[in-house]
């Protein structure tokens, strides 16, 4: 075989060490890329990291500055004086006193003791007992500059609330032996006097830095933390001072500043809660560069002479797999150049991924609209939901203040199906309109609801999201959401914290219940609801609907409907009003109606249907046609029973309500659609007695309670009654009971 044929007949061991050669070129070369590249950009997100522990270092503070700052309050506000009105020390209240500091004292675990003295008075109550004040500084709190003298020159001095530097004490439990013990005292402001005591704070500095936890910051950085005069409160590293480089700062409105110097950066923070200035300082960028530059290179020589030793060692070995590859991607027996397989699969490969990104990007979709949800429902407060908001927090509150948009779809008709409906569309149209106002974060929130975090920057920018609404509102109603009932609904502004959110979604919950019937804006700003305090709701209208319904007189009665809701709807009642207002009426109306369903069950499925239309009703309309259906409903029963058979329940029910009113023998045969002789008998076997005595035992039962229970003449519950004169009815009354109706009422008041 000739060099050539053999040369051939290698040519796929050639390819692949070649091929393994370009490929280590290239990691080699992308290495370099990296290298020169990412030290730059790892430092800057490791000083991005290191701010946000920073900024929760400042709110640890504040959080600790704060509750010694109520802890001194509570104490002002124990009311003791030790001092009696002949100048004597009442120690029955030093005391009362001690009592009540050590259980404020032992509410905080940082705090260490709690000191309250008075001016002119050597007596010191502490948390742990009394002492003489110079004792108890002199022995059992020593420090060299921090004296009893020390301070009652600062109590005698006007000053606010100071927090002095940690510094270590001499402390002696009982009087003998001393260790020393890290300590921050905090000493009451006296400007403005609260109380006649003077009041300190002990804090054990070890346990209120454990808490607050100064070890998460970047290695290498510090710490500073000056009180509003620019003090040393606090210093990780002795060496810092402020010196001159605070003047050399201006504080943005988010109360951030930097400062670079040499191969220091100074990282500048100022507290929203008592004007602290924290000082970080942190390395500009990392030490020894030089040195593992001249290390990399080194590397990288080395693996310019190990790639091609490489390639050619794992081209000999990876020649027989390649082939065996190649069979398994059903090559067959292929020569050494082919490997159009190999490619193939490796299409197929890419396809695959990009199924699975897709995948992913769905998931994380998922995920953000489960961390939404869970802030909506009221979970906020967990350290597991905390912890996995971290990554995505910026994603959902990019701003100061946000403000929380609900909108909510109902199909053209019943029959529609609510899948049908374009979810993704409609949520891309939200973001759309929402984000030419602030960044937005809009989620499917399950029946046809979307709703949408509005990051607002200024609190102007609110009235920019409710006008760009309105004005979105009104077109999609005749365009992409043409025939569909919409609700859209604004909530106030809030504060970009995650607890906020289930306020802020309670807030629209309430604008769909609160708003106002008669409001033309598209949108429901909850700033802009007015309250209403009453609605009309007359028992003798409904009284008369009801009698009126009973009777038949359908048309009579929608007429009735039809003005007891234009008298609300004048008032500007809130939606939930109306709901409530349509519930009684329809309660009102089923109770002398019971009859028109066939069982409970009827009933129920009836009731419920009612329910449901009237709580997920997008306007009034809808609602006052729900109660119309209703009123339909049961005039068409009653035609039908009027009209089929002689029903002995309505017959009933009918006497019980009209009792009152001419029902002569013609009246109740003509309204159940029957000869006056036909209605006499079929009453007489159905009952058990004649129609007219049935009628008189009703009348006159009624007639009875009047007697017992009013003041009302004999004529006028004669005529309340039915009948048409007090004659009548006393001839009746003593027919029926053997005695007159006036001696019936003396027996009942007897």
């Amino acid at each position: 075989m000739t060099p050539f044929n053999r040369l051939m007949a290698s040519r796929g061991l050639l390819q692949i060490f070649f091929a393994l050669l370009l490929v280590i070129v290239i990691m080699f070369i992308s290495n370099y890329i990296v290298y020169k590249n990412s030290i730059s950009g790892i430092y800057e997100k490791v000083t991005q990291n290191n701010r946000l522990i920073v900024q929760n270092i400042i709110q640890s503070f504040d959080s600790s500055f704060a509750a010694v700052n109520n802890l001194i309050f509570s104490v002002h506000g124990l009311p003791y004086d030790l001092e009696s009105e002949n100048k004597t020390i009442e120690m029955s209240k030093a005391y009362t006193l001690q009592e009540h500091l050590a259980r404020l004292a032992s509410s905080i675990d940082y705090v260490e003791d709690i000191v309250v003295f008075y001016d002119g008075l050597d007596l010191a109550v502490t948390s742990r007992g009394t002492s003489d004040f110079q004792v108890l500084f002199d022995k059992k709190y020593k420090h060299d500059t921090y004296t009893a003298n020390y301070w009652q020159m600062v109590a005698a001095s006007k000053h606010a609330l100071t927090f002095f530097p940690i510094a270590d004490y001499a402390v002696s439990t009982d009087g003998l032996t001393r260790r020393t013990q890290q300590l921050m005292v905090a000493m009451d402001g006296n400007k403005v006097r609260l109380s006649s005591k003077n009041v300190m704070v002990l804090l054990n500095a070890e346990k209120l830095l454990k808490q607050i936890d100064l070890k998460a910051m970047i290695p290498g950085a510090s710490l500073l933390v000056l009180d509003a005069s620019r003090n040393v409160v606090l210093s990780t590293d002795p060496t810092q001072e402020p010196g001159d480089i605070l003047n050399e700062i201006y504080f943005s409105p988010e109360k951030e500043a930097t400062l670079t110097r040499k191969d220091v950066e100074y990282h500048f923070y100022k507290s929203e809660y008592n004007d602290f200035i924290y000082i970080n300082k942190v390395p500009f960028k990392f030490q020894n560069i030089d040195s593992v530059g001249t290390a990399n290179h080194m590397i990288m020589i080395s693996a310019i002479i190990s790639a091609v030793l490489l390639s050619a060692f794992l081209s000999v070995y990876l020649y027989r797999p390649v082939k065996d590859i190649l069979k398994l991607f059903g090559g067959g027996q292929v020569k050494g150049n082919d490997f159009r397989k190999i490619y193939s699969a490796i299409v197929k490969v890419q396809t695959e991924n990009e199924a699975l990104k897709e995948q992913i990007r769905f998931a994380d979709q998922e995920l953000r609209r489960s961390l939404f949800l869970q802030m909506l429902d009221g979970y906020a407060h967990t350290r597991e939901l905390e912890m996995r908001l971290q990554p995505v927090y910026e994603f959902f509150f990019p701003e100061r203040q946000f403000v929380m948009v609900a909108l909510l779809i109902k199909p053209p008709s019943e029959g529609d199906s609510r899948q049908g409906l374009p979810i993704d569309e409609i949520t891309s149209l939200l973001v759309e309109v929402l984000g030419k106002t602030g960044p937005v974060a809009a989620f499917y929130t399950g029946e046809m609801q979307f709703t949408a975090l509005v990051g607002i920057p200024l609190p102007s920018g609110r009235k920019a999201v409710l006008d760009a609404l309105e004005g979105w509102t009104k077109r999609v109603v005749k365009e992409e959401l043409k025939s569909c009932g919409l609700w859209v609904g604004l909530s106030r502004l809030y504060d970009s914290k995650v607890t906020n959110c289930q306020e802020a979604y309670q807030d629209l919950k309430n604008g769909r219940d609160y708003r106002n019937i008669d409001s033309v804006r598209a949108v429901v700003d909850m700033e802009s609801i007015r309250y209403v305090p009453a609605i009309h709701f007359s028992f003798e209208s409904l009284e008369r609907l009801s009698n009126t319904l009973l009777s038949g007189k359908t048309d009579e009665a929608l007429n009735m409907l039809e003005s007891i809701f234009e008298e609300n709807t004048a008032l500007g009642i809130h939606h939930y009003q109306l709901a409530h207002l349509a519930k009684s009426v329809f309660f009102y109306l089923m109770k002398p109606n019971e009859s028109i369903a066939a069982d409970s069950k009827e009933s129920l499925q009836l009731e419920m249907a009612f329910c449901r239309k009237v709580d997920h009703a997008y306007c009034s309309t809808e609602v006052i046609e729900a109660l119309q259906d209703i009123v339909r409903f049961i005039g068409n029963k009653r035609l039908q029973e009027g009209k089929s058979k002689l029903n002995p329940d309505f017959i009933n029910q009918y006497i019980e309500l009209h009792y009152m009113e001419n029902l002569y023998l013609d009246h109740m045969a003509e309204l159940l659609n029957t000869s006056p002789k036909y209605f006499s008998n079929y009453f007489k076997k159905t009952f058990g007695v004649g129609y007219v005595d049935y009628l008189n035992k009703v009348r006159l039962s009624h007639a009875r309670e009047f007697l017992r229970h009013s003041e009302l003449s004999v004529a006028e519950i004669g005529e309340k009654t039915g009948y048409l004169n007090a004659s009548t009815f006393t001839t009746t009354f003593k027919k029926y009971y053997g005695i007159s109706p006036s001696e019936f009422r003396k027996m009942a008041a007897g």
